[in-house]
């Protein structure tokens, strides 16, 4: 059976997905995530803030959850591909707008704001910075963007975006 979600979906990814948790921000989807959601505690946090479950955990339906797609490879691109496609997501529509350590939403800042927080050689070749307010990260487009942005091509997902 494929279920299928669409619209504006935030995920509670279980703790055996954290690379797919990061893939997710990634593509700029709210995703919450960490070793306290497992069982009962990623069914309590996704009923609470209206989360979709993104789980392996095959237990799951005893536990009366909210909706839930069950992750079927252990696979990190076929657990994205699987996701962008059950959930119709466009991978590229905001992707890099949230930081893949702690999901908070990117805050653009000027290139003077971040000169000494970054590498020089960083500041002398970059224009465009974003930055987290809850973790203080800086981020800049630079080599890993693009072979991130390659990535996702890659999937060869039918989704919109790929």
């Amino acid at each position: 059976m494929t279920m299928e979600f669409s619209g504006n979906v935030k995920f509670a990814a279980d703790k055996m997905l954290g690379r797919l948790a990061r893939w997710l921000r990634v593509i700029g989807q709210d995703v919450i995530y960490g070793p306290h959601l497992s069982g009962y505690g990623l069914v309590r946090a996704a009923r609470q803030e209206g989360r979709l479950i993104l789980t392996r955990d095959g237990g799951i339906g005893k536990k009366s959850p909210p909706p839930y797609l069950f992750i079927e490879s252990d696979r990190f691109r076929e657990q994205l591909k699987q996701v962008i496609e059950a959930c119709r997501l466009d991978p590229l529509r905001n992707a890099f707008s949230r930081c893949v350590e702690c999901n908070t939403p990117f805050e653009a800042i000027t290139k003077a704001e971040v000169e000494g927080k970054v590498p020089p050689y960083v500041f002398a070749t970059q224009e465009r910075f974003s930055f987290c307010r809850r973790c203080q990260r800086i981020y800049w487009p630079a080599t890993h963007q693009r072979k991130m942005l390659e990535e996702l091509k890659a999937l060869g997902s039918e989704s919109p975006g790929i």
